[in-house]
């Protein structure tokens, strides 16, 4: 896959992914068990078909944004959490995910993908299944929004696994670079786990600073 330049400020070679720890747990812990891991699990069913599908179709995802260094604090509003991690688009194509589709609802698309899902309605086994989780539809139901699109988002159906060098960088508040940091070097040469010695990012540096710490 082609890189884009950096001075494509619009674009971003890079997919991210926000963890939140949840009621009553530390995103910081929860965060580095996922590292530790080397597993991201996906938290529910996502696309245009989880009101359709049968229940054993399998709609779960794992969810990322492609949206560019210096605008992920959007993502970190809404997400409530700094912590994550990036990988390079190109990984995330080989692991067989991607991009997803917009289709706007009541377009043409939209009730041609209506018709096939009802088709489909006792087959889990339908091929419309393995690309409804790829498919939004933005739109007002019941008198309320549903618009992501603004989250420019890629999608890996079911859990993704990763080695260290898969990943391109974390996302950790700036004040916890040193202990995650000492963390790995620890796990490294006491050989209690896999370390990741790639650039650490906070989510909501300005883009200046955040290319100068991918580029270091």
């Amino acid at each position: 896959m082609r890189s884009h330049p950096t001075n494509w400020t619009d674009m971003s070679n890079y997919v991210v992914h926000f963890t939140k720890g949840g009621p009553g747990k530390n995103d910081y812990n929860v965060m580095m068990s996922i590292y530790a891991s080397g597993t991201l699990k996906p938290g529910r069913s996502f696309g245009i078909g989880i009101n359709k599908a049968p229940l054993s179709s399998g709609q779960g995802s794992v969810c990322f944004s492609e949206i560019p260094p210096g605008q992920w604090n959007r993502l970190e509003e809404r997400r409530g959490t700094k912590y994550g991690l990036a990988f390079r688009k190109q990984f995330v194509i080989s692991q067989g995910g991607g991009p997803i589709w917009y289709a706007w609802k009541d377009t043409p698309h939209w009730q041609a993908l209506q018709a096939m899902m009802d088709a489909a309605a006792e087959d889990p086994d339908a091929l419309v299944w393995r690309i409804t989780p790829m498919i939004d539809a933005p739109g007002t139901y019941r008198g309320r929004d549903y618009q992501f699109e603004w989250e420019r988002e890629w999608r890996h159906l079911g859990p993704i696994q990763f080695e260290p060098e898969d990943v391109a960088f974390l996302l950790i508040p700036e004040e916890q670079h040193a202990a995650a940091r000492g963390f790995f070097e620890n796990a490294y040469y006491e050989n209690l786990g896999p370390a990741y010695f790639c650039p650490y990012v906070d989510p909501s540096w300005e883009r200046e600073r955040i290319i100068e710490a991918l580029n270091t």
